[in-house]
């Protein structure tokens, strides 16, 4: 059962080393121009509907069903409380890592819970493997640039993200031993997580995705929410 686990938690983490390698591969063997510039936009508007859908579709209605009102308050304002202070420290370092804590956000909370559901429920577990492994994908891509943009080495940014890779496994670990009957905890941690990510989101990423005088681009988030709609419903 564990070796399970793990397997499919590696799964939904190796995408984020994947959107990495992706995301070198076009910057330096796709040459500089406006469709270039547009592509780029588009996936990080795509990784922002994918985010989005997420809190509205995963995160924020677990936390419903399982808390009463006032800690769901709570838990969501502590969430975008701390991610602006956290976001202010980082600016005052010129980091540009939005993105990547955006991803980070999502991935870590979403493993917990995949590992807390796997003993009851092992098919939603791996349902919810592969939804982690599509977000992951387009998050990381725009997170490399982000980075590798802050200045960051490429070498490092890469040695980096193969680290954040193998998140998922303790994460899903802790969710499986610890977590699998505190819905509760799992609730509070998913809640206040949602209100990081929506915090960061509209801060920072999605008018980091505006491109002035294109239209088209914004319906990259609305692809990566149909994305989330899709997957949820097939859970």
């Amino acid at each position: 059962m564990l070796l399970k686990l793990i397997y499919f938690s590696l799964i939904a983490g190796i995408t984020v080393l994947l959107g990495g390698l992706l995301a070198n591969l076009f910057n330096h063997h796709v040459k500089e121009s406006p469709v270039k510039y547009e592509i780029t936009h588009t996936l990080m508007s795509f990784g922002a509907g994918i985010i989005l859908a997420a809190v509205a579709l995963v995160l924020i209605p677990y936390g419903m069903k399982q808390l009463s009102l006032w800690p769901m308050v709570l838990f969501f304002a502590l969430g975008a409380i701390s991610f602006m202070f956290l976001d202010q420290f980082l600016e005052r370092k010129d980091g540009n890592t939005a993105t990547l804590l955006a991803m980070m956000m999502d991935f870590i909370p979403e493993a917990i819970a995949m590992g807390a559901v796997f003993s009851k429920n092992p098919s939603m577990a791996i349902l919810l493997a592969i939804i982690i492994g599509l977000q992951n994908l387009p998050e990381s891509f725009n997170a490399f640039r982000d980075l590798v943009l802050s200045g960051m080495a490429i070498k490092k940014t890469l040695i980096v993200f193969f680290g954040l890779s193998l998140f998922g496994v303790p994460a899903a670990l802790l969710g499986y031993l610890l977590l699998s009957n505190s819905t509760i905890i799992t609730a509070q941690l998913m809640t206040f997580a949602s209100g990081g990510i929506l915090y960061l989101l509209i801060q920072d990423i999605i008018p980091a995705s505006k491109l002035e005088k294109n239209y088209l681009t914004a319906l990259g988030a609305i692809i990566g929410f149909l994305v989330g709609i899709v997957s949820s419903m097939v859970i």
